[in-house]
């Protein structure tokens, strides 16, 4: 298991101010000395015990059926996002997950509020929901470029720190009446640096089965790095709750990245108490006439 001091530091407390640069993209508190490869290995046995756990929660959650976990990425182009949902939820029952990725808003739900089209995304109790980008793209891209908000159809008035401030304060609300009513909700922001970002490009620009993965718009999205730090350094800082928190998971090393979030969803489902529903005097009686007529079958 890893050790909870550098789960602690991932984890962004409640009123903290975030500096995303005081946060290291290669492992918490610093880098790995000469031991790196010692420290993947451990890695990935780690991740490999994770999702043994995670499959067997699973089961339990699904049989359990009070509980839902909605798990929301968020990071900047390149960062593996959709690696680390593919690494980390390899072990569970497909029937019980479910993965969304949100992109550019269509007609049908900019005509509703920011919040509308991931919440008919849902996890129904019982089940895994995914978020591979979320409704707080509306707090990200759009605080970047606020132009889009012109296509919102917003009703008249300023765009200004209170605008935001109000979009956090729904986000609250919204999670906070989400895990009222059951739903467990997990945050993370795969955090990339520069450098390992340009040599992620540099390596799907290289090999032709990975030019698919590359627009010319990540290197105009590149092109405002520091604007999207700032916003998301504001969007953390305002809605890391206690009960929805964020955690700020180091991504340049991709094992790394997948072990830590393995590690910290494991670790909050483990604290539901999940059971096997148990049977009552009736269930007991209705087994039993089942075992006598299918032993009593010719």
């Amino acid at each position: 298991m890893i050790d909870k001091n550098i789960l602690k530091a991932v984890r962004i407390e409640p009123g903290k101010i975030v500096r995303l640069k005081d946060h290291d993209t290669r492992w918490p508190n610093g880098g790995f000395s000469s031991e790196l490869e010692t420290w993947k290995a451990r890695a990935q046995e780690l991740l490999k015990d994770n999702l043994e756990r995670l499959a067997e929660k699973q089961e339990l959650l699904y049989a359990d059926d009070r509980y839902a976990l909605l798990i929301v990425f968020q990071a900047m182009d390149a960062a593996g996002k959709d690696g680390t949902i593919k690494h980390v939820m390899s072990g569970v029952n497909p029937q019980g997950c479910q993965v969304f990725s949100f992109k550019r808003p269509s007609a049908e739900e900019l005509d509703h509020t920011f919040l509308w089209r991931c919440m008919r995304a849902l996890p129904e109790r019982g089940r895994i929901g995914i978020f591979n980008r979320s409704y707080y793209e509306d707090v990200l891209v759009t605080r970047v470029h606020p132009e889009l908000l012109d296509q919102q159809q917003l009703p008249d008035g300023k765009r200004g720190k209170a605008f935001w401030k109000a979009r956090y304060e729904d986000m609250n609300a919204f999670e906070q009446h989400l895990t009222r009513n059951g739903t467990v909700v997990l945050k993370f922001f795969l955090h990339i640096s520069r450098d390992e970002q340009k040599r992620r490009f540099l390596d799907r620009l290289s090999e032709s089965d990975k030019h698919w993965k590359f627009s010319l718009a990540d290197l105009a999205e590149r092109a405002l790095w520091n604007d999207y730090m700032a916003a998301y350094e504001d969007a953390i800082a305002a809605t890391s709750t206690d009960w929805a928190p964020w955690h700020v998971i180091p991504a340049d090393h991709k094992w790394a990245c997948r072990a830590l979030v393995a590690e910290i969803i494991c670790r909050r489902l483990d604290k539901l108490k999940l059971a096997f529903p148990e049977p009552g005097p009736a269930d007991h009686a209705a087994l039993a006439e089942a075992r006598l007529r299918l032993e009593q079958e010719s």
